[in-house]
């Protein structure tokens, strides 16, 4: 039997690969890619030569046995998807199965991964959360994954991508309230961009844009108890008030704004305080 590796490769930035996934893809006899076209660009900037083959959702049964059939031979086979690490959120799954299945060796060589790199920068609880990757794009499997995470008390973490991010942003909002919410997109890449602000401020803010970039949600859980997400403030004091935005990623700035939105006191006031902190 052969060997499948799953190769994470670069989010953004070229440079996010390791030594060991390089050398990887020099010795496999073939790397099996989501997006040939791609992994042809980060082969050529690391001047290496390997034979391809495509391996996507729209393919992945009929391409999936004939990797199958190449591992059997006894063939290694690197598995790559386009950014990232194979099989989070793409079909790299099925063929993992498959493997297992087969009794073929699976070795996994990690890397890059947008989802714990939005995560990381966020401001908001890492010790516990959830990765729900796309949501449905419509009916009720979407309604009910709404539903569902609109009860989760755990930091979420969602994709989108651009031409749904708007639609995502208001479904958001009226599922689970005005939640804090960290955006990332375009993460390690030129125009990288993380905005830390309410999900009605981010329908503001997109509503405004030209929508560009490969995004990650990342939202703050509910909070204990939680019956109005924009009420459970009234039994804090301003200052406290502050602190807890602040502690969710907040600038002092944003804390400030929030705070004196909620409260329909003028922004001095708040800042006066906001001062001793």
């Amino acid at each position: 039997m052969g060997v499948l590796y799953l190769c994470a490769t670069p989010i953004g930035n070229l440079e996010d690969i390791t030594f060991r996934c390089l050398k990887v893809l020099g010795e496999v006899d073939v790397i099996a890619a989501e997006d040939t076209r791609r992994t042809i660009k980060l082969l050529n900037h690391y001047e290496m030569s390997k034979p391809l083959t495509s391996y996507h959702e729209h393919n992945k049964k009929t391409k999936g046995e004939e990797i199958i059939a190449l591992l059997s031979e006894g063939k290694k086979i690197a598995l790559v998807s386009d950014a990232g690490m194979p099989c989070i959120s793409d079909p790299g799954e099925d063929l993992v199965i498959q493997c297992i299945e087969k009794g073929i060796r699976i070795v996994p060589i990690p890397g890059a991964t947008a989802s714990l790199t939005a995560l990381s920068i966020s401001g908001f609880d890492t010790e516990r959360f959830v990765f729900e990757g796309f949501l449905p794009r419509k009916g009720k499997e979407r309604e009910e994954r709404l539903n569902e995470i609109a009860g989760e008390n755990k930091t979420i973490i969602l994709y989108e991508a651009p031409h749904r991010l708007l639609k995502t942003l208001k479904d958001l909002e009226k599922y689970l309230g005005n939640r804090n919410i960290s955006v990332s997109r375009e993460l390690t890449k030129k125009f990288e961009e993380t905005i830390r602000i309410n999900l009605r401020e981010a329908i503001e803010e997109f509503s405004q844009r030209d929508i560009k970039g490969e995004f990650v949600l990342v939202i703050e859980g509910k909070l204990n108890d939680e019956d109005d997400y924009d009420n459970v403030w009234k039994v804090l004091g301003a200052e406290e008030h502050i602190r807890i935005l602040m502690n969710s990623g907040l600038s002092k700035k944003e804390a400030v704004a929030e705070v004196a939105r909620l409260r329909k006191i003028p922004k001095r006031e708040v800042y006066k305080i906001a001062i001793e902190i």
